[in-house]
């Protein structure tokens, strides 16, 4: 993980990235730029249904670099012709426990599974 620092806080981010001003009431081109560009970052990623447009995406790893990886995503999403870009972040982070990279959303659903199959 380039770039990072050893006090740099592990993420867990879901971001929503909407184009807007294009041609076509479609953004499905423009949010498989976005997800080529997280192809590329190394970080664990899962693209899912989302309110805000139908697509949202889970995306964890050191904040810089998820901070990065989302402004790459901005950047080639213009490029790729989208004039306007919105975008809502949540992004979560714990100092009281390890996470081992990568496992942030995944253990947190399967916390939620393991309560409900003890029911």
């Amino acid at each position: 993980m380039s770039g990072t620092s050893s006090t740099d806080l592990y993420a867990v981010a879901d971001f929503c990235l909407v184009p807007m001003g294009t041609a076509e009431p479609s953004v499905a081109e423009y949010i498989a730029e976005c997800i080529r560009v997280l192809e590329k970052t190394g970080l664990k990623f899962k693209l899912h249904p989302s309110q805000c447009s139908g697509y949202g995406t889970n995306l964890e790893g050191p904040w810089s670099e998820v901070m990065k990886a989302i402004h790459d995503c901005h950047a080639a999403v213009h490029a790729k012709g989208a004039p306007r870009i919105a975008t809502d972040i949540r992004i979560g982070t714990r100092v009281d426990r390890e996470i081992a990279p990568g496992t942030g959303n995944e253990s947190k659903v399967q916390r939620v599974e393991d309560i409900l199959n003890k029911a």
